[in-house]
C-alpha cells in the first residue's frame, strides 16, 4: 500500500487530546502489517519460519521475536503482526513457504489498529467494558484472545502484568478509545 493510499489514522486527534494518567496510559500504536493465517498441520511450521516467529500451538497464547508477534486465535487461525513492516514482502514469503499446502493467508493490515493500555490500573479500565477476569492467574502474561469491549470485537493481548494490547477494527477504534477514556476518568 502506498502512503498516498493509506487509510487515515482514526485515532490521531483523540490520542493528541488524551490526558496523561500514569495509572492507565493510553497510546495509539503505529502502522503494522497484519496477516491472518489459517492452515493445516503441514503448513504451520513453514508459515512460522517464513514469518520469523513460530506459530504458537497452545490455545490463546502468542509467540514473539524480532519485534513480530504470532497470536493464536483459533484451532487453525493465527493473527501475524509485524509493527512498522510492509505486508507485501511478508505475504509473499509466507505464500512461497506454504505453496502447495492447504492454507489461507489474508492481508488485513488496513482493517485494524492497535491501542496500548498500560499502568497498574489497566486491567481495571479494561474491565469497565470487558467481561473477562483479567487477574494474572486467569489472564497471564503471554495470553491473547478474541473478545469484546462494550459492543466492539477486539483481540486482547497481555504483554506484561500491566501492559495490554488491543487490536480493533479501524471503524470501531474511535468508539473503543472514547470508552477507554471514559473508564480512565474514574481514576482522575
Amino acid at each position: 500500500m502506498t502512503a498516498s493510499l493509506a487509510p487515515a489514522r482514526p485515532l490521531g486527534a483523540l490520542a493528541a487530546a488524551s490526558r496523561v494518567l500514569p495509572a492507565a496510559r493510553l497510546t495509539a500504536l503505529g502502522d503494522a502489517a497484519r496477516l491472518v493465517f489459517r492452515g493445516r498441520e503441514a503448513a504451520i511450521g513453514p508459515a512460522g519460519e517464513a514469518f520469523g516467529v513460530a506459530l504458537p500451538r497452545e490455545a490463546c497464547r502468542f509467540n514473539a521475536g524480532n519485534g513480530r508477534f504470532a497470536f493464536w486465535l483459533g484451532p487453525d487461525e493465527w493473527l501475524l503482526l509485524a509493527p512498522g513492516a510492509e505486508p507485501a514482502p511478508l505475504f509473499a514469503a509466507i505464500e512461497a513457504a506454504t505453496a502447495g499446502l492447504p492454507h489461507s493467508l489474508v492481508d488485513v493490515s488496513a482493517r485494524s489498529v492497535g491501542i496500548e493500555l498500560a499502568g497498574d490500573k489497566a486491567a481495571f479500565v479494561l474491565n469497565q467494558g470487558n467481561p473477562l477476569d483479567l487477574s494474572l492467574d486467569a489472564f497471564p502474561v503471554g495470553m491473547c484472545t478474541r473478545t469484546v469491549f462494550h459492543k466492539a470485537e477486539i483481540v486482547l493481548v497481555r504483554h506484561a502484568p500491566d501492559v495490554f494490547h488491543i487490536d480493533v477494527w479501524r471503524s470501531f477504534a474511535p468508539y473503543v478509545w472514547e470508552l477507554l477514556e471514559d473508564a480512565r476518568r474514574e481514576l482522575a
